[in-house]
């Protein structure tokens, strides 16, 4: 029930499109909740209904609504992680990540969410793992100095942000970026 639908769909091949499923079976619109799945006000129940509706020749099939949450998510660790390249810090905190995980979200995913999602978001920051803990499973558990790491990261990023940056330029001429709130 990762995306509130999964329990009530019945299992079908990748790719199958929204309008084959039974009316039962489909995501339902948050403008006209049931008794059977009552509305929740902005916590993503009705998300791929959500993303269909905003464009339904596009995002025919779930598969399709995936892809491109995909490369929503992609695009929030990039922005992370070239945060911490750069050095962005919490200089009372140091080892906090909080800073450059908001600026992540602002970033990358922040316009995708409505009121209460962001709120939540933000919360949640509190949550995250320590820096040196990051970098340390970046490493797979390997005792690795902090400067190493960070140029790792910073190699990494040299190489896939231009790929990532045409892909989305390419997106955003096709007219093809997302334009939702869940």
């Amino acid at each position: 029930a990762a995306l509130g639908t999964a329990s009530r769909c019945p299992p079908s091949p990748a790719g199958r499109r929204l309008e084959e499923l039974p009316r039962s079976a489909r995501p339902r619109s948050p403008a006209a909740p049931s008794p059977s799945r009552p509305r929740s006000d902005g916590l993503g129940y009705s998300k791929p209904d959500a993303v269909y509706e905003t464009n339904p020749a596009k995002f025919k099939t779930l598969q399709n609504i995936l892809e491109v949450e995909k490369e929503t998510g992609l695009k929030f660790m990039l922005v992370l992680l070239q945060s911490i390249s750069d050095g962005e810090r919490d200089e009372e905190h140091p080892n906090l990540i909080r800073v450059n995980a908001l600026k992540a979200y602002e970033i990358a995913l922040k316009k995708y969410h409505g009121w209460m999602l962001q709120k939540l978001f933000t919360g949640s920051v509190y949550a995250l793992p320590y820096k040196s803990d990051l970098l340390k499973a970046l490493e797979k558990g390997k005792e690795v100095k902090e400067e190493e790491t960070i140029e790792k990261i910073h190699q990494f990023l040299s190489r896939v942000t231009p790929i990532l940056d045409a892909i989305y330029e390419m997106y955003t001429r096709m007219n093809a970026e997302l334009n939702y709130k869940a």
